[in-house]
């Protein structure tokens, strides 16, 4: 099920600025390598950089050092992507489905190289894309609805599906005027 547009991510963008985010990083790096950033000046500078081309704060990123996270074009991606907007008028439907694919672990056909599809997954599990969505969205998000539990009996299991959407959507949601 496709979302609407102010629902699903928006790669059409994150394509559009991820070659030139990339690029900035990948240039920090050599110049961290071969003249060091003490006075961090230059990391700064990217800062203020990509700030300006997307708006996002980047202290939510780490620039520095994105070798030790998921590499330099999944920190692209994250950044070129923009950030989720409030949805007043979500229905249940949409919402199942937003929690369907953090729930399921479906991979994209192996044969699509479509931007979109190279960088899927990160929406559904790295970048957190539909976590802050539903967090801005819903007030009974919690990150607990798709965490493993433990019952009395010392089994563990997981939420389903319908468990989470019928949560979700009996706390609420959120109003514009709530954020």
């Amino acid at each position: 099920m496709e979302l609407r547009k102010e629902i699903e991510p928006d790669f059409e963008t994150a394509e559009q600025r991820y070659p030139e985010v990339l690029r900035l990083i990948l240039e920090y790096t050599d110049y961290c390598d071969e003249h060091g950033d003490e006075d961090m000046k230059a990391y700064q500078k990217l800062e203020e950089t990509l700030h300006a081309m997307t708006g996002k704060e980047m202290s939510a990123f780490n620039l520095w050092e994105w070798w030790e996270g998921d590499g330099a074009e999944n920190l692209s991606f994250d950044i070129s992507l923009p950030d989720p907007e409030p949805v007043e008028d979500m229905t249940k439907e949409e919402l199942t489905e937003m929690v369907r694919r953090m729930k399921t672990f479906e991979l994209p056909d192996p044969d699509d190289q479509t931007f979109k599809a190279l960088f899927y997954n990160q929406v559904c599990f790295g970048s957190g894309y539909y976590q802050m969505f539903l967090e801005l969205n819903f007030k009974a998000y919690t990150v607990k609805l798709f965490q493993r539990h433990k019952n009395k009996e010392g089994k563990y299991f997981e939420y389903s599906i319908e468990e989470i959407t019928e949560t979700l959507w009996n706390g609420g949601i959120r109003k514009k005027t709530e954020i």
